[in-house]
């Protein structure tokens, strides 16, 4: 069972614009791990991909920017799924953290993609 992914938003505030030194070498990595898929590309004003998963995008670009630094959060309706998608296998209880964001509690995990992005995959605690 794979999870839905609800919401997408930029550690630096545009999910449309994370930066990668190479678009073409991280679209892999997306559509197989991830499950997303290009629903465009660009070529100005930099080299650039618009990914789209259950109804949410983001945006890969070779805009100069550090990868180390940027990333998303990923709103996830199945935190478990989630982390079968990405990490390949069932999640220890260790391996998911409960953390509080504007008065909400969400069930968190973080991965590194290769392209140095980071990203941290959340479920609301209810």
């Amino acid at each position: 069972m794979k999870a839905q992914f609800k919401t997408a938003s930029g550690y630096q505030g545009d999910n449309m614009k994370l930066p990668v030194a190479d678009v073409d070498a991280a679209i892999p990595f997306y559509e197989t791990i991830m499950g997303f898929r290009v629903a465009s590309r660009s070529e100005t004003p930099y080299k650039s991909a618009v990914l789209a998963r259950d109804g949410i995008q983001i945006g890969l670009a070779e805009n100069g920017g550090d990868p180390t630094q940027d990333g998303c959060f990923f709103e996830v309706d199945d935190i478990e799924a989630a982390f079968v998608e990405v990490q390949g296998v069932a999640p220890s209880e260790s391996a998911l953290e409960y953390q509080v964001f504007y008065g909400t509690t969400f069930r968190v995990f973080f991965h590194v993609a290769p392209d140095g992005l980071c990203y941290m995959f959340g479920q609301r605690e209810t």
